[in-house]
């Protein structure tokens, strides 16, 4: 998905092979010479092959210098859907481990199928360091590798972004605002579900309307909008965080790149990992997770995934806290705060944003 991709997005949606593996993206070959082990592992494109930079190639490399085992990336142009798709049509998901879900992929989930997609993780060393408020799943599947907060990134050379939200709806910021389609972007739902925790379920729409009659101009992906906020369209877009530390790491002027966290809050919007119900490898794939929550794999996973890591024993660079900004106040809803709600959320924004 979108997710710290900051020069390509994932890509577009494409329909499922429910026959085999065509539409999937494979990194690694899916057999080994030496008899050793084969984990498959799904997980969003840019996790492996963003241009700027990514965690996938990295991980490959250690993990197999490390275990008797051959890592393979499959990256399904539909991402997590592609295995939803296979589940409901009683096809082999043909995937050990899932890498990159978050809460509301997993109400999808839950909500779509009857079997289960996701088995229990069981007992994985180093699961006790992760972060509080950062674990999603009540059932105890999905363990979170890396979380980020979505703020409003802005350009400070032309405007100073406002300290809440009513600020966004004032004369001096209209047309000021890009973000994206909640529908259809994790970045943009994550901002809208913070007006929902800000306004409540009965007047977030409301407010919506009040940033529609100010010009926000939403766009359909996160690349999208990050991309026309970058070639100066507007000076504030709904992004992440850690959006300085992509922009130090390659020598931008970082006064364009100041962040702002509306009310003081930032969303947070945890990446989990989740082995599948009858995985070949099982057992591998936790050892896979195990190796994911290491102090240092995390630091790299973050630093390289321009994300926060999830555990508290993370080894980041001296510099990392300069530039990878926290919230004063991290927000978010819990996966059973979302059942039930998030989808109806989403469509009623769709059906006003259309309307009006």
């Amino acid at each position: 998905m979108e997710r710290r991709s900051f020069l390509a997005a994932a890509g577009a949606t494409v329909a499922t092979s429910l026959a085999g593996c065509s539409g999937i993206g494979t990194t690694g070959e899916t057999s080994t010479e030496s008899g050793g082990r084969t984990l498959v592992v799904g997980t969003y494109s840019p996790f492996i092959d963003a241009p700027s930079s990514s965690p996938g190639a990295w991980l490959k490399e250690q993990f197999e210098s490390e275990f008797d085992a051959r890592l393979v990336w499959q990256t399904p142009s539909n991402e997590l859907n592609h295995y939803i798709e296979r589940k409901k049509a009683g096809v082999d998901v043909e995937a050990d481990l899932y890498v990159g879900l978050n809460a509301d992929d997993l109400v999808r989930v839950d909500e779509t199928l009857d079997e289960s997609l996701f088995t229990d993780a069981g007992d994985v060393s180093g699961q006790s360091d992760v972060k509080d408020g950062l674990t999603f799943d009540p059932e105890g599947r999905a363990v979170p590798f890396d979380t980020g907060y979505i703020s409003l990134v802005f350009d400070g050379t032309s405007t100073t972004a406002p300290e809440d939200f009513e600020g966004l709806l004032a004369e001096e910021h209209a047309g000021d605002l890009i973000t994206q389609n909640p529908s259809s972007s994790d970045t943009g739902r994550a901002f809208m579900l913070h007006t929902v925790k800000q306004f409540g379920a009965d007047g977030y729409l409301d407010y919506w309307a009040d940033l529609q009659d100010n010009d926000v101009r939403v766009l359909g992906s996160w690349d999208d909008s990050y991309s026309a906020w970058s070639e100066g369209e507007a000076p504030i877009v709904t992004s992440y965080s850690t959006d300085r530390v992509y922009a130090n790491r390659y020598d931008q002027n970082l006064e364009k790149h100041r962040i702002r966290f509306l009310n003081e809050q930032g969303y947070a919007n945890p990446e989990g990992m989740a082995v599948f119900e009858n995985a070949n490898e099982p057992d591998l794939a936790r050892e896979f997770m195990q190796f994911l929550l290491r102090p240092e794999v995390q630091g790299e996973i973050a630093v390289r995934n321009v994300s926060f890591p999830a555990t508290t024993d993370a080894k980041l660079p001296s510099d990392y806290a300069e530039f990878a900004l926290e919230p004063p106040d991290p927000v978010t809803f819990s996966y059973d705060e979302l059942q039930g709600s998030v989808g109806e959320w989403v469509d009623d924004w769709s059906q006003q944003f259309a309307q009006n």
